[in-house]
């Protein structure tokens, strides 16, 4: 894993990283399959496929699947976008109204394999999954192996601060700058702009995210806090810190939340509501934008608790994580606490 503006800017919750190491120096080293939480209806008009791809992007598999199929690209859905860099495996729908499958084995493409077929009622929708699988290989593994184990089981019982990742904001992270271009009136088309809305609103949060990780409350309310229930967009507060809701934080039922930034006011109060107006001030050209662009404020989870994190070392020099991640969380920032 290299360093980036990415990695220098935003402060870890275990200080230094222990370890250096290589991540993806094949694509079957950072291994993804999605969990939808649900299974195909095994009736209906959309063909629902099982895909395993390799370095392939998730818009451009669908695109293919629909030429393959003779539909329009409308008519392909998925829950997520996968990393291209990785060997992943993810549902696609095809609605195919009136018409038989095609022979889904004879798709033209060998780093994109349909493990299997069945039929579902729906168009699969963006963000319609319980979250994702993830196998690290990390190799090349060099330093303190048993400050290594404490991060592991640190990161295991008390979580990761939520940033978002690098992926979020494009090539040299310059997502952010083609926002600031756009909201002072470059246009762009639909597609990209709402890449763009989500890179804004993303660099404000993490802004807040690194400010309070500098504070140490990330993972614990601060005066005045928003909580975020786990596995739902829904949150609620403020209100006085109590034993129920320390209760609730140590379970993981909830966690403390930082702004995705748009109109109204933050419902964040006192000391958190504090911050989050001071760092929006900061990026108020951002801000300023997301307010204009109509984006509503909603809230995010600054911690991210990975769910049955395992860890092995198959030699000295190679390490292998595997856990789940809730949709929305990146693999990436749980790694970044563990190597430079």
């Amino acid at each position: 894993m290299h360093m980036s503006s990415f990695d220098l800017e935003l402060p870890r919750a275990y200080g230094v990283p222990p370890l250096t190491a290589t991540l993806r120096s094949t694509p079957e080293d950072f291994r993804v399959e999605e969990i939808l939480g649900y299974e195909p209806d095994g009736e209906g008009e959309h063909a629902f496929l099982w895909v395993e791809k390799r370095e392939a992007n998730t818009d451009w598999v669908a695109r293919e699947l629909a030429r393959f199929a003779g539909v329009s690209p409308m008519n392909v859905g998925y829950a997520g976008l996968k990393d291209r860099h990785a060997v992943t495996r993810q549902a696609f729908t095809v609605q195919l109204p009136g018409k038989a499958d095609p022979d889904w084995h004879a798709f033209p493409h060998g780093e994109v394999k349909i493990l299997s077929s069945t039929r579902h009622k729906r168009k699969l929708k963006r963000g319609a999954l319980r979250g994702n699988r993830f196998v690290l290989v990390l190799r090349d593994v060099q330093g303190d192996r048993s400050r290594a184990e404490a991060v592991l089981q640190a990161i295991a019982s008390r979580g990761v601060p939520n940033y978002f990742g690098e992926q979020r904001f494009g090539r040299e992270g310059g997502n952010v700058a083609q926002a600031r271009a756009m909201f002072a009136g470059r246009r762009v088309d639909r597609d990209k702009r709402s890449i763009l809305l989500s890179a804004a609103r993303s660099h404000i949060f993490n802004a807040v995210l690194a400010a309070r990780v500098e504070r140490d409350a990330w993972d614990k309310p601060l005066e005045g806090e928003i909580w975020s229930l786990a596995g739902s967009r829904s949150w609620f507060g403020p209100e006085a810190f109590d034993d129920v809701l320390s209760a609730r934080l140590a379970q993981g039922d909830i966690h403390p939340s930082g702004p995705l930034w748009g109109q109204g006011d933050s419902p964040a109060d006192s000391t958190a509501g504090e911050l989050e107006r001071e760092l929006a001030a900061v990026f108020g050209d951002l801000a300023d934008g997301l307010v204009a662009a109509r984006m509503d404020q909603e809230r995010r989870p600054l911690r991210l608790l990975p769910k049955g994190l395992h860890w092995h070392w198959p030699d000295d020099n190679t390490l292998e994580l595997s856990f789940e991640l809730p949709a929305g969380a990146y693999a990436t920032v749980v790694a970044r606490e563990l190597i430079a």
